[in-house]
This record gives C-alpha cells, sequence and structure tokens, in this order.
C-alpha cells in the first residue's frame, strides 16, 4: 500500500477482554466481601485495597477500553465503571475514610459513623447504575445476567446496612456473603470465557440471551 493511498486499513481483532474484566472484578468483589462477611479477623481486613487500584480498577478499566475498540457498548460502559468504582473507593478510603489526625475517640467515632453514611450514598449510587445494566444484561447471557443480579442484590444489602450505622452490622455481614456469591459468579463466566476464548468455540455454558439475540 503506497503512501497516498487512501483505503481504510484492515486492523486484527483484538481478543475478548471480558475475561479479564470479569477475572478483576470477581478477585475484588470476593477480597471485600469476605472482609464484610467477617472472615478475615485474623487478618486487616484491607486486604482488597491494593488491588481495588492494580486489578479491580486499572486492569478492569483497561479491559472496558478493548470493548470500545471491539464496539462493545455493554463491556465498555460495564468494565469502564466498575474499574472506576474500585479506584473511586480505593481513593476514598485512603483519603476520606481515615479519621483526621489527632480527632478523640468521640470524634473519631462520629467520622466512623459519617463514613459508613458515606458508603451507604456511594453503593445506592452504583445499585441506580447496577439496575438499568442488569435490564441490558438480558440481551447478553444468562452468566452475564447472573453477575449483575448477584450484584445487585451485593449493592442494595450492602447499602441498606451502612444506611442503618451500628445496627447494619448484621446486614452488612449478609451483604459480604451475597458479594462472594456475586464474585463466584464473575469467576465461572471469566473462565468460560477463558476457555472459549482458547478454544475457538463455547466449552462451559454461559446460556443465550433473553427474548432475543445481542445487537
Amino acid at each position: 500500500m503506497s503512501v497516498n493511498d487512501d483505503r481504510p486499513i484492515m486492523m486484527a481483532p483484538a481478543a475478548d477482554p471480558a475475561p479479564l474484566g470479569l477475572a478483576a472484578f470477581a478477585l475484588t468483589t470476593f477480597l471485600l466481601s469476605a472482609a464484610n462477611a467477617k472472615w478475615m479477623n485474623s487478618a486487616t481486613g484491607s486486604a482488597w485495597l491494593g488491588f481495588a487500584f492494580a486489578y479491580g480498577g486499572l486492569a478492569q478499566f483497561a479491559a472496558g477500553m478493548w470493548e470500545f475498540r471491539n464496539r462493545n457498548v455493554f463491556g465498555a460502559t460495564a468494565f469502564g465503571t466498575y474499574g472506576g468504582f474500585w479506584i473511586g473507593l480505593g481513593l476514598w478510603a485512603l483519603l476520606v475514610a481515615p479519621p483526621p489526625a489527632g480527632a478523640g475517640p468521640l470524634a473519631a467515632a462520629a467520622h466512623a459513623a459519617a463514613a459508613g453514611k458515606d458508603l451507604g450514598w456511594i453503593l445506592l449510587a452504583f445499585a441506580i447504575f447496577n439496575t438499568y445494566m442488569l435490564l441490558w444484561s438480558t440481551q447478553v447471557n444468562w452468566a452475564v445476567f447472573g453477575v449483575f443480579l448477584t450484584l445487585e442484590a451485593t449493592e442494595i444489602i450492602l447499602f441498606i446496612g451502612f444506611f442503618q450505622g451500628a445496627s447494619g452490622a448484621n446486614t452488612i455481614k449478609v451483604g459480604g456473603y451475597v458479594g462472594i456469591v456475586t464474585a463466584a459468579v464473575a469467576w465461572y463466566t471469566s473462565a468460560a470465557g477463558v476457555i472459549g476464548g482458547m478454544r475457538g468455540k463455547p466449552l462451559l455454558p454461559v446460556g443465550r440471551p433473553m427474548g432475543g439475540s445481542r445487537a
């Protein structure tokens, strides 16, 4: 092709980034949910924080940008948004959640209560986003629908628990268990995408779109 040839350059299709995005989402969700479910009583409970930036955040956001390259608006919106969610949550945990330096016990307790309300509002906002993504996931397949359905339940339970304050500890624990289920469904969907991409055909079932094929 000459330098003056204005014919479009055909680019090879990119590999499906969805399995990476799902795996990043699953692992970070599992770590935070295990802490919410009180599985990490002998640990710091903050194992999720670094991975919120590096894996759930950066890797998932990158998967979303590659979905734009693949002209998949659903995948780009989902992975881009939840990649941003994990980065934002990590920044909030580092910059906002800790009590001010030198705060006394009463001020620290008041700050912790306010921080819980922050989380309630954050999760409520993402539950609103997740609601329409849950509806549109019916046009992808049953496995992706399962990810968004369990995530919807996780976010709703958790924002209720955080809005309840000190009395919401058990509700948050339940949300942690539902979040672990969410992570398991996302890992399965990721695994199905990985082996399907390797073999060039489906191996693990993910189901079909509901009510018609995906546009």
